[in-house]
């Protein structure tokens, strides 16, 4: 009789330890002074210090890429989808005013290859960098028969820390303040499920062809990768008067703006005051996608927005341009319901 084995069922223990040695060496510089120990353990830990923080609130945020892993899985291109990952979570944890402290990471796949997995995590590890915070473990799963071979979808969770007395929230929003708007670098993570049926479905484009409309091809522009903004959004804390932060992902500019509104307030944006990036007027155009879907669909060309008083706008301006931060003057804070009210046209 033949015997049974775990690598028979499809999974290959031996494929998992080669992928972690692969890992180690792509992650090094994504630690922090607090983190203790190494990789390999059961848990990350992370001395917090109790110097520096007085009383600590703890913040957390756990997200995904979503569909946009298909456009990565298409071109075997793997080096650029972590990035997304470590954006979408770390962008939601310093919205509060927290910093991000460390992350961990989860990998289902159908099948491990550990060249693959590396180049993952070595993304991941990559915006940790950019983020300021670690990379303290994560785990990889191997679902043979759940998943095709070629298949995978991954997911983080990251804590980060902010004092109290330091908590953003709409309570500090003040009417007159002034939105800020952070350009985004495309459509980052949101809308990649429209994105896929609009462009590869319906007008049955390819993601090696090159477009005119964007200067080359589809896929090398549908994978640029999140701009993360955490850094510049801790350092516009330290230096000027900042009331809140929105980050602009799913639901759109307008719906995430307003989750961080007071009942009492509104929000006025100016489209004029911005042009979007090429690929969402190929969106718009190919699939004849009516204004509204694309506003509630994709950050439009806004990926992060600043709520400042308005003394400290030119400081907040200067500051974040010395940054290499595409930001300007959308709109401004006004008496309301909790809205937020679009005026203008994008130019073009």
């Amino acid at each position: 009789m033949s015997t049974s084995s775990y690598a028979a069922s499809g999974v290959d223990i031996d494929a998992g330890d080669r992928a972690v040695e692969l890992i180690k060496s792509r992650i090094g510089r994504a630690s922090r002074p607090e983190v203790v120990g190494g990789l390999g353990g059961f848990a990350g830990l992370f001395r917090l210090d109790t110097e520096r923080w007085k009383q600590p609130l703890i913040a957390s945020s756990t997200d995904g890429v979503g569909t946009k892993l298909a456009i990565a899985q298409a071109l075997d291109k793997h080096d650029t989808v972590g990035i997304d990952l470590v954006g979408m979570v770390v962008d939601d944890l310093v919205v509060c005013g927290a910093e991000p402290l460390f992350l961990q990471d989860y990998i289902a796949c159908g099948q491990v290859v550990p060249e693959r997995i590396a180049e993952i995590v070595g993304g991941i590890a990559a915006g940790c960098e950019l983020a300021g915070c670690a990379l303290v473990g994560g785990e990889t799963a191997e679902h043979p028969g759940l998943m095709a071979a070629d298949h995978y979808d991954i997911a983080g969770t990251g804590v980060g820390v902010v004092e109290e007395s330091l908590l953003l929230g709409p309570d500090r929003v003040r009417a007159g303040d002034v939105v800020l708007a952070m350009g985004s670098s495309g459509l980052h993570s949101n809308g990649f499920s429209l994105v896929r049926h609009v462009l590869l479905q319906g007008a049955r484009m390819r993601l090696e062809a090159h477009v005119d409309e964007l200067g080359g091809p589809l896929g090398e522009h549908l994978l640029v990768p999140t701009r993360i903004y955490a850094k510049d959004c801790l350092s516009l804390i330290a230096e000027s008067d900042v009331h809140g932060f929105s980050h602009v992902t799913g639901g759109g500019l307008a719906a995430n703006l307003a989750r961080v509104l007071p009942p009492h307030l509104s929000a006025t944006v100016d489209r004029a005051t911005w042009r979007p990036e090429p690929i969402f007027a190929l969106v718009r155009d190919r699939g004849r996608v009516e204004t509204a879907e694309m506003e509630r669909t994709f950050n439009m060309g806004v990926g992060m927005v600043a709520l400042v008083a308005p003394d400290d706008v030119d400081r907040s301006l200067a500051l974040l341009t010395a940054r290499h931060v595409p930001v300007w003057v959308a709109g401004e804070v006004v008496a309301g319901d909790g809205g937020v009210t679009m005026t203008g046209s994008h130019p073009g």
